[in-house]
């Protein structure tokens, strides 16, 4: 019923008041502005993904040190996010997208190398960040308040708007370039437009236009993600090279079997043959240490988390605020999706981390930052009648 409240807000039906009286007395959780119930969600996220990552660091407690300093700050961003009206967001939208802009226009002029790709910003002594981060809260935003303020379902003209809005800050991360990134951004992006009651003639209009497009795409990607490509088609081309990542993910995940070999106990990840063991593939030594049932485990908290996010995305009670609430929480699933199926051989490799438990800063921020937002928009929800 709560897909089904939310669809019809979208395209403008009248949704069913939240079940509440004129007055009540307002909880704790009520006067600080967070959801407790996902607050214990992520926060068991974060705790089991210490647990992990300090295998996966091959038992560098200076990591976990350091993962749990930036979880803390994520924890800050969430509650300084959520005490925000949805009418400030709504106001500070357009800044957002444009200070993000900007950041990712400098990254081309003078971003900080790391690993072959241009894609950090340097402040000297203080901070190491990747503006692209930033745009998958300033995107969905941004087209957001655009919609907001238009009769839904979008017309040709506005949708020809939010392409342009779209347009540049994919291409700038593209060039980095960071193609995972990318396309999560551009999942934000249309995630927004969906929920705003797309008719099924231009969804279906869309996608032509997009598989007519795959092959300018592939003629405009760089080598090593053509390399991707191919090796995800056929992995044991080349089993020493390009093949090496996913042969030994799936190797490390297919041998943990249903309960996993033991903390601490992996061979592909403790012995080093499995590469990015901390980042893009953890999933890999999660699978080989605690077994099918412990990837079951997360999966599990992680549906919690989406079904969570989808409820409080259906009690908004204004068409920006279930615009962005929506697009947050099933870009987040999607985030999850890519990782898990590029680790486990059903996606192509595109460096996409597994949220809130690969090692990681800005995008840990981020995601915290949009829990913030889903909570500040249940927190300032209107007492209706009965």
């Amino acid at each position: 019923m709560a897909l089904i409240d939310l669809a019809r807000g979208m395209r403008g039906y009248p949704v069913r008041p939240p079940q509440s009286g004129m007055v009540r007395r307002r909880s704790l959780w009520s006067r600080i502005h967070l959801d407790p119930w996902l607050l214990l969600l992520l926060l068991m996220l974060l705790g089991a993904g210490l647990l992990v990552l300090y295998s996966a660091s091959g038992q560098r407690i200076e990591v976990v040190i350091a993962q749990a300093s930036r979880f803390g700050v994520a924890l800050m961003a969430l509650v300084v996010l959520a005490q925000l009206s949805p009418v400030t967001l709504l106001r500070w939208a357009p800044l957002a997208y444009g200070a993000s802009l900007l950041m990712l226009v400098a990254v081309e002029v003078m971003g900080d190398m790391g690993m072959g790709a241009q894609r950090w910003l340097v402040i000297p002594g203080v901070v190491r960040f990747q503006p692209s981060e930033l745009m998958k809260l300033a995107m969905p935003m941004m087209l957001a308040a655009y919609l907001s303020r238009r009769e839904l379902p979008p017309r040709w003209r506005d949708l020809l708007v939010c392409a342009a809005v779209l347009a540049l800050p994919v291409l700038l991360i593209a060039r980095q370039p960071d193609l995972g990134t990318s396309l999560l951004v551009l999942c934000a992006a249309v995630f927004v437009v969906l929920l705003a009651g797309l008719s099924w003639r231009f969804i279906v209009f869309l996608c032509v236009v997009a598989a007519a497009a795959l092959p300018l795409l592939w003629m405009n990607m760089h080598n090593y993600q053509r390399q991707r490509v191919l090796t995800f088609l056929n992995p044991e081309s080349d089993p020493l090279g390009a093949g090496w990542n996913i042969i030994q993910s799936t190797t490390a995940i297919g041998s943990g079997g249903m309960f996993g070999k033991g903390w601490l106990q992996g061979t592909q990840s403790q012995l080093e043959f499995l590469p990015e063991r901390h980042t893009d593939f953890i999933v890999a030594v999660l699978g080989e240490e605690f077994g099918l049932a412990g990837m079951l485990l997360f999966l599990a908290l992680y549906l919690l988390i989406v079904c969570r996010g989808l409820w409080l995305a259906n009690a908004a009670q204004d068409t920006f605020g279930r615009l962005l609430a929506g697009s947050i929480i099933l870009t987040f699933f999607i985030y999850v999706f890519v990782n898990i199926g590029m680790v486990s051989g059903i996606l192509p490799v595109v460096g996409v981390p597994l949220p809130l438990v690969s090692y990681g800063g800005t995008s840990s921020v981020t995601l915290m930052a949009g829990f913030g937002i889903l909570m500040s928009i249940q927190a300032h929800r209107r007492l209706l009648p009965r």
